[in-house]
């Protein structure tokens, strides 16, 4: 044979050998591979099957018998060989380690592929292992994917295997995830049914670690119903048995439920709750726990108007999820930052928001529900086609949740569109449906915007509800002082209730704040409410005290969504396209210290360690590239 050495030449330079391009490369440490993925499949597809599971499983061999960090680290490698080799045996018993230390890391979509791969071969494990395995993986995809009706058929499968062997523990536990998933689907029946089932199965047993968390389930479902009541007195319950058996997970889960229910009712002790709710879940690595405070957390801050503490929970937040591949929470969570939007009175930002989580295909009811009530509404509010419809669905898929908070927002914002449309008899039939409702258990602020949509649309009856729960800031407008609603709305930063309450001043104040309306309005491009404050100083006879009507079409200022100035949205679709910062400066003729800090800008607003974080949320938020308009 040839010796394959490159000749030397005069001079010591060495002669390339004649032959063809290499197919494969060395790396510093000797280990071959190939230089294009295509060279691989070639070479692949020359073997016979039964050649290429020899070599797979002498692979896996090879990297088995290396010392126990190696072979440990390259699980995923190991998986990929033995399920390449037909060998069942060992995928069962590599594929769930490979599943777990992805898990760990927040490679969910990892693992649960690992899990995938093992339940393959479901037919060569023992039964306990088998229900293990639909088990993990329902668990993980559930997390990671939206492939409701397979994860939900995997849980009915282990319950079926674990009923057999006599577990009601293992049974318990499945039935609390199948509540949870038909939660996600808006299916409040049978959410309700699972939950119940999973604590009769356990209550007669000694007191165990799935008592606990079957107490917790139902103190989150009563917190999901606002019967806070009752969240309050099982998550109690469920602290106190998790403490007793030291079960973290549990007092995380249940500390949630009881700190939401705490807040939402305007109670004390709900931010302490929350707080420690969301430390010990990041402390321990319950990624999932993490995800559901940050949602509670923030959505309690929108609510309240403590818009401080919303852009911070958000932030952080859907950055945990990305990075954790927890892609459902992730949507829920831009549901409420598109209504943190909306509140704020940026309207094309919230609409590019939730336009981009209604995009994704197969995103559970619950889940997107959000994202689409604020669609709806704000297209209400800029005077765009399609806002009522948006709203009639959101309520035909809120209806069969049974939650009030999936239904009393959104009949709120039909009534709000019959208001601007100055449709007397819709407004009233929206109003008739809430009131016709559980009043006692909305939350204050839902009442006490109720009961100023109820004075607005001359409602003749009184409101059947209790006007000691009402906040303040809607307190003042109903007692008859709208401008100190407003200030109080402006200072809060909502722009668009500011002018609302403005539109409701009457006597000598009433010129100074119809024009202080029309102004706010038209900045923010909401034409329907302008278009009807200006209709209601006509009616007043101080029509000619307003501002002259704006002509062609508006011109707000947009604003990206983080906060972005157009130099570093420059920047980011530089990284997006994976240049480094010389390469960013060279492109855009900037000095290398500016690029620098534009990228450090850059991910300070995305709250981003690193540039694969801000990677990972484009993939799940492509609007974030768009660009500010002129």
């Amino acid at each position: 044979m040839a010796d394959p050495r490159p000749s030397r030449r005069q001079g010591g330079r060495a002669r390339r050998p004649l032959r063809g391009p290499r197919i494969v490369a060395a790396d510093a440490l000797g280990a071959l591979t190939f230089r294009h993925e295509l060279a691989r499949q070639a070479t692949l597809e020359r073997l016979s099957p039964s050649l290429q599971r020899s070599l797979h499983g002498k692979v896996e061999a090879a990297i088995a018998g290396l010392p126990a960090a190696q072979a440990s680290a390259q699980l995923a490698r190991r998986v990929h060989h033995a399920a390449a080799a037909d060998n069942g045996a060992r995928v069962l018993d590599l594929a769930p380690q490979a599943a777990e230390q992805a898990a760990r890391l927040g490679a969910h979509r990892e693992a649960a592929a690992h899990l995938a791969t093992a339940l393959r071969y479901i037919a060569q494990a023992p039964p306990a292992e088998a229900a293990q395995l639909y088990e993990s993986w329902a668990y993980e995809a559930g997390l990671a994917l939206q492939v409701y009706d397979t994860i939900i058929e995997a849980r009915h499968n282990a319950i079926r295997i674990w009923r057999e062997h006599g577990r009601p523990d293992k049974v318990s536990l499945n039935l609390r995830s199948l509540s949870r998933l038909h939660w996600r689907r808006g299916e409040g029946e049978q959410a309700e049914h699972f939950a119940n089932e999973a604590v009769s199965e356990v209550e007669n047993l000694p007191p165990g670690p799935e008592l606990a968390m079957a107490y917790s389930t139902c103190s989150q479902l009563h917190m999901l119903h606002y019967r806070f009541d009752e969240a309050i007195e099982w998550g109690l319950r469920a602290i106190t048995l998790a403490d007793r058996l030291g079960e973290v997970e549990t007092r995380v889960h249940a500390l949630n439920n009881v700190g939401t229910s705490l807040l939402f009712d305007d109670r004390p002790g709900g931010r302490e709750r929350m707080e420690e709710s969301l430390a010990l879940a990041l402390e321990h690595g319950f990624h999932d726990h993490a995800a559901r405070a940050y949602t509670n957390y923030a959505e309690y801050a929108v609510v309240s108007k403590d818009f401080a503490l919303a852009e911070r929970l958000l932030s952080e937040g859907i950055v945990f999820a990305a990075r954790h591949d927890l892609d459902s929470p992730a949507q829920y969570l831009l549901g409420r930052q598109a209504q943190l939007r909306m509140e704020q009175g940026r309207f094309r930002d919230a609409e590019t928001i939730a336009q981009g989580v209604m995009k994704l295909e197969r995103l559970p009811v619950v889940m997107h529900l959000p994202a689409l009530t604020v669609l709806g509404r704000v297209r209400v509010r800029l005077g765009e086609g399609g806002g009522p419809a948006l709203l009639q669905q959101a309520l035909e898929e809120g209806l069969p949740t049974g939650e009030l908070q999936r239904i009393v927002p959104v009949r709120m914002a039909l009534t709000e569109a019959a208001w601007l449309a100055e449709d007397r008899a819709a407004g009233h039939e929206q109003l008739t449906a809430l009131a016709a409702m559980d009043l006692a258990n909305f939350r204050p602020s839902d009442l006490g915007e109720l009961a100023v949509w109820w004075r607005r649309c001359g409602m003749e009856e009184p409101l059947p509800a209790p006007t000691t729960r009402i906040p303040w800031r809607r307190a003042v407008e109903l007692g008859g002082d709208p401008l100190t609603a407003a200030k109080e709305w402006e200072r809060l930063g909502l722009p668009y209730e500011a002018a609302l309450a403005l539109m409701q001043v009457r006597g000598a104040d009433a010129p100074t704040a119809l024009a202080s309306a029309v102004t706010r309005l038209e900045a923010i491009e909401a034409r329907p409410a302008a278009m009807l404050a200006r209709k209601l100083a006509q009616r007043l006879g101080i029509a000619g005290r307003l501002p002259k009507m704006r002509r062609g079409p508006y011109t707000a200022a947009r604003q990206h969504p983080l906060g972005l100035t157009q130099h570093e949205q420059q920047v980011l679709a530089l990284i997006a396209e994976g240049k480094s910062n010389k390469e960013v400066a060279r492109t855009l003729s900037r000095s290398p210290r500016t690029v620098e800090h534009q990228v450090s800008a850059v991910l300070g607003k995305f709250n981003a360690a690193n540039r694969m974080e801000v990677l990972l949320r484009l993939r799940g938020e492509p609007w974030l590239l768009s660009t500010a308009a002129p």
